[in-house]
């Protein structure tokens, strides 16, 4: 490709971001140059200067206990009594629950031990399914999770989703937010395809915190970095309505989360509370974190499950996490 092509490409997105800037409506011609972009340095400088129009270079991340809903799940049993370690900033309840009160009790009994930590947990698609479709008694089942404690619901999940406005004026009536909404396993043009249904929601962004864009499981073929990079920038780039982009530490790994920090993304899910051994704090997951934030050349900010700032503990151990 000559210099003149790539100029005249980068331009072409340019002008498209300024559109987004100014809440000016994309054509389809907009959608089709940006989605049809390959030029992965242009794509992430534009997604990298929409990010800091919203965040700065503040950068949010948590760390979060998982707590399994079915309490035979084979985990250490003494692991599910032990204290809340003091840097978890969310105890999230996993797996599928069968029944509304099978939910209602989990979120209770993790509230009692967590204590003032945050609990969040499930996925809108299950709880669709327990309340048998029927939007008012998924309101009525919400509405539940959240008198019990619940913080947060974990995902909206974009694949599958038939009835997107009932869905979210369900949240909205209930008064709980989503913390993230996600793609399900869509990579390519699929996820694409989603990326612009959740750009059409409207008020999404009042009840769900996040778009995370990136499979929140193995999708086959697999993803490559260049592709999730690529899926990250476009999110940020296309979808104004969600202020947000998520991407996982556990399961994409601290390299890639560093990296996709410059191509839109500015929340950092699902930090381990402990590392694999215990070799201090000067090489926990917390301070590895803090690390590749700050060697990414942003601002680290520790938050809990409801997306609140959290008194970074790393300065109690006289370690700066900030630029200065």
């Amino acid at each position: 490709m000559s210099e003149d092509v790539t100029a005249a490409a980068q331009m072409a997105v340019q002008k498209v971001v300024q559109k987004v800037a100014d809440g000016v409506t994309l054509s389809e011609a907009d959608w089709a140059r940006l989605t049809g972009s390959h030029d992965l340095i242009a794509l992430g400088m534009a997604a990298d200067t929409a990010r800091r129009r919203r965040h700065d270079d503040r950068v949010t991340f948590v760390q979060v206990l998982e707590v399994p809903l079915d309490p035979r799940d084979p985990l250490d049993s003494d692991a599910l009594e032990a204290p809340i370690p003091p840097p978890t900033g969310e105890v999230r309840v996993t797996g599928c629950p069968d029944s509304s009160a099978a939910a209602v009790a989990a979120v209770r009994t993790t509230v009692a031990r967590a204590g003032a930590v945050p609990v969040t947990g499930f996925a809108l698609a299950d709880l669709e399914d327990v309340a048998g479709h029927d939007r008012s008694r998924l309101r009525d089942v919400l509405g539940a999770l959240r008198e019990a404690g619940l913080a947060q619901l974990g995902e909206v999940s974009a694949a599958g989703l038939t009835d997107p406005d009932g869905a979210l004026a369900a949240l909205r009536d209930s008064g709980v937010q989503a913390a993230r909404v996600t793609l399900g396993v869509a990579t390519g043009d699929a996820a694409l395809t989603l990326i612009r249904q959740v750009a059409s929601w409207d008020g999404v962004g009042d009840v769900c915190r996040c778009l995370a864009p990136l499979p929140r499981t193995g999708s086959s073929p697999p993803s490559t970095g260049y592709a999730d990079l690529r899926q990250v920038a476009l999110a940020r780039l296309l979808v104004d309505n969600i202020d947000s982009i998520q991407v996982d530490w556990s399961r994409y790994g601290p390299k890639l989360a560093q990296v996709a920090l410059t191509f839109g993304a500015d929340d950092v899910d699902s930090v381990p509370v402990t590392g694999a051994d215990d070799q201090g704090w000067r090489r926990s997951p917390g301070e590895e974190i803090r690390r590749n934030i700050v060697g990414a050349g942003f601002t680290a900010v520790p938050r809990d499950g409801r997306f609140e700032v959290m008194e970074d503990s790393a300065e109690s151990h006289g370690h700066r996490t900030r630029q200065s």
